[in-house]
């Protein structure tokens, strides 16, 4: 039974942007791909406002968590987590025999720079946090993060985790001047799963070419120097690339300006819906995602209120990690609208009703 998905990801697909997969294969080192694959970067860096070299593998976006880590830092970083993905990139970065030092705050807290002062040593190469921590619905400043970091050292990089933020909520990258920011198809760019992206600094380029034991696939300088003639490196999801182009056209046609302010009418509209029908929400007041509610169940019977709504058509997901009882969480990102969350809360309150 298909059900509309308003889940953390993979989201809902348009039928169009999968009708988009379908067009005739081409090999990547042809004409046709090379056009194709300098139009999504065009396109990508017009939406992100960004003139930073932006590179795509296929993978999910861990591939380029633990490549950002792995071309990023030869010896030593700083993890700073407030939730589970956080933890993720502090895992990466120790499975790839790097020192990690760790700054935990509170889940459902923002991450701000009191948190990190006086702590990025001369020695800390690359600070990561997740700018829109998907366990607990919190969305900290990273720019704040990247300023404070900087000003204790210039030399550390900066890698955020952006996979539930961008495309949704606007990063201001132009300020922000990430060192790596990744993300994936499958979240806010409303696709199918199956392609990951870096956008990479300068510096970040330069720290790459110094660092040893990289790896082939997730190389920066081999990946730029393919990116420049607008090539892959290896085989990419041509498929999933055709539909990325024009979901892309889709995209810059509704403005990102429309895109941010749609994003946060959504989340409003189930923090309102949270307060009004159970506990509110979890995350900070001030430091609320606008892709993913998290909302406190309190009593509430989560497995029989989720089964429900299934039969009804809707799916949305669980709590995680730490707060996985006490919490469940609603997706509203990529090509879903108020409209739809609204008929989602609708179906919700007739769901409750019939549970009294």
């Amino acid at each position: 039974m298909s059900r509309k998905l308003f889940t953390v990801g993979p989201v809902n697909v348009e039928p169009e942007v999968l009708q988009a997969m379908t067009k005739p294969m081409i090999t990547h080192r042809s004409k046709e791909y090379k056009a194709l694959h300098g139009a999504i970067i065009e396109k990508m860096k017009k939406a992100l406002n960004t003139d930073q070299d932006i590179f795509m593998v296929g993978g999910s976006a861990s591939i380029f968590l633990e490549g950002a880590i792995r071309n990023g830092v030869q010896s030593k970083s700083l993890g700073i987590t407030n939730g589970s993905f956080g933890l993720r990139s502090i895992e990466i970065g120790e499975l790839n025999g790097k020192v990690v030092d760790k700054i935990q705050v509170p889940w459902g807290t923002a991450m701000k720079p009191e948190h990190i002062a006086g702590k990025v040593g001369k020695d800390v190469e690359m600070v990561h946090w997740v700018s829109n921590e998907s366990s607990t619905g919190v969305f900290s400043n990273s720019t704040a993060l990247a300023t404070e970091v900087r000003s204790q050292n210039p030399d550390a990089l900066v890698m955020v985790d952006a996979v539930t933020s961008a495309f949704a909520m606007d990063l201001k990258l132009k300020e922000l001047q990430p060192d790596a920011l990744i993300f994936g198809t499958q979240k806010a760019l409303a696709l199918p799963p199956g392609l990951a992206m870096v956008v990479v600094s300068e510096k970040m380029m330069d720290k790459s070419k110094t660092v040893s034991n990289k790896g082939f696939y997730t190389d920066f300088v081999k990946l730029k120097k393919q990116n420049d003639e607008n090539y892959a490196l290896t085989t990419p999801p041509v498929s999933l690339m055709y539909a990325l182009d024009f979901q892309l056209d889709r995209i810059l046609k509704e403005g990102m300006a429309t895109r941010y302010a749609r994003h946060q009418e959504m989340a409003e509209l189930v923090r309102n819906w949270a307060k009004k029908n159970l506990y509110g929400i979890f995350p900070e007041e001030g430091y609320q995602s606008n892709t993913i509610g998290v909302l406190n169940r309190g009593k509430l019977d989560f497995d029989k209120f989720h089964s429900a709504l299934k039969t009804k058509g809707y799916e949305i997901s669980n709590g995680y990690g730490e707060v996985k009882e006490n919490t469940f969480r609603i997706g509203h990102m990529g090509d879903i609208t108020s409209i739809r969350v609204k008929e989602l809360l609708s179906v919700m309150d007739e769901t409750l009703e019939e549970m009294q």
